[in-house]
């Protein structure tokens, strides 16, 4: 197929490629926690598991990134993507630790290979067609797709083992072997609509990735020195970590407490899955609404990002609290909201303590608070949850989340640019685990 010729074909690709790519995620989101646990794996191990396919992901980011340079974008994609094919596999036919953390590996490095190759690939493409061109409303399109389906395959993949499985482990590997089947799909439409115009490779793949290994020190120690020297950013990128703690609390103790209230694995599939997939959604709109929330609080950040902060730590509890299919819904649901909602404001803030030529490292600075708060709860959360429940795993969670938003009110008040140049960014990427 032809390269696309206007913007709105190009945004139409991204978008078609966008769902194609989260639609497998969303469909085993509701049942990996399950699953696992099926197959005799404790808690410990599967937040041990997440913990590797985190420090995976991060490790290999800029490597890959590099490799997407020499190689172009489609094959690195087409590469992620069988490896998460792969991954779904062995997955759906793992029966212990060591076949699980082989998946989590597969599935990690292909995460890492397909993060940002076709976002890439459209904006170059549309930046081509019309160097004019505003990119924002397409990748509005992208996010928005991202976020559909990952509701959309929330809902079938919590359904389908219940409704065409039985029960068992058998049956919640059902939604891995479909997912390997979209992402059969998904290779055969990157081949056919990621076109590009391919440069000469300069290098070898190697010297790819040995350069991207070597700028990582250097995007690590510059995160490190941004947060040491800026106390609004250091306190940006804690309540960022803090907000990883409180996602693997959902991601990790959610199916568990979602099956205990249903009666089953099965039942607790279905319904988390249905729960996550209205999360995401509610996630979204907060996100898009948290402007108006400030503007009716003053325009307060630290204001609003307190409240927000307080109002998952509330919903936190309520997870943790009575023993109610409906209440504990409405919780997860809220927690979701309230997260959602406060990325923006805390971008924002990020954005406005760093100039144009130390952006990247800061956004760089934020991704890795939330996988360093991700991993911690990873390795925390799961042996309290065992020893004392899951109840008390919500619990303590709620603790920290609460420590957060009193630790907003020493925000800055106003999110004011440090150069003209600068312009406020209010936009903000909802990011539930997948």
């Amino acid at each position: 197929m032809s390269a696309p010729t206007t913007v709105r074909s190009a945004t139409r690709r991204l978008v078609g490629l966008t769902v194609l790519r989260w639609l497998p995620v969303g469909l085993t989101t509701p049942i990996t926690v399950l699953l696992a646990q099926a197959r005799g794996l404790s808690l410990a191990e599967i937040g041990l598991l997440f913990t590797v396919h985190g420090i995976v992901v991060i490790v290999l980011e800029l490597p890959t990134g590099g490799l997407a340079d020499v190689l172009g974008r489609r094959p690195v994609v087409v590469a992620g993507a069988v490896l998460h094919l792969a991954s779904c596999l062995v997955f759906a036919t793992a029966t212990g630790f060591p076949g699980f953390l082989a998946g989590i590996l597969l599935m990690g490095v292909g995460r890492a290979l397909d993060s940002g190759p076709v976002e890439a690939w459209y904006v170059d493409t549309v930046h081509r067609i019309d160097p004019a061109a505003d990119v924002a409303p397409g990748l509005s399109k992208h996010s928005a797709a991202d976020g559909g389906s990952l509701a959309l395959g929330a809902i079938v993949g919590g359904f389908l083992p219940a409704v065409l499985g039985g029960s068992g482990a058998q049956a919640l590997a059902l939604p891995y072997l479909g997912a390997a089947a979209l992402d059969v799909v998904f290779v055969v439409a990157v081949v056919r609509l990621l076109t590009e115009e391919r440069r000469p490779r300069q290098g070898s793949v190697g010297a790819a990735v040995a350069a991207g290994m070597r700028e990582m020190p250097a995007t690590v120690t510059g995160a490190v020195r941004l947060s040491v020297t800026d106390g609004p950013m250091r306190l940006v990128l804690l309540l960022t970590a803090v907000g990883g703690v409180g996602l693997v609390a959902c991601e990790l103790l959610g199916p568990v407490r979602f099956a205990e209230l249903a009666g089953g694995r099965d039942d607790g599939a279905a319904v988390y899955g249905t729960v996550l997939a209205v999360s995401f959604g509610v996630a979204a709109v907060g996100a898009m609404a948290v402007t108006a929330l400030r503007r009716l609080l003053g325009g307060s950040t630290r204001l609003t990002c307190a409240l927000l902060f307080a109002m998952g730590a509330a919903a936190m509890a309520v997870l943790a609290g009575p023993d109610v299919l409906l209440v504990a819904g409405a919780g997860f649901a809220v927690y979701y909201l309230a997260h959602g909602s406060t990325w923006p404001l805390l971008s924002a803030v990020l954005h406005t303590r760093v100039d144009a030529a130390r952006r990247a490292t800061a956004v760089s600075a934020m991704s890795l608070a939330m996988a360093l708060g991700g991993i911690l709860g990873n390795l925390a959360v799961p042996p309290l949850a065992a020893a004392l429940g899951t109840g008390a795993g919500f619990l303590a969670v709620a603790v920290v989340v609460l420590l957060g938003a009193v630790a907003c009110l020493a925000l800055p008040r106003a999110t004011v640019p440090v150069g003209p140049d600068d312009a406020l960014e209010e936009t903000g990427h909802v990011h539930p685990g997948a």
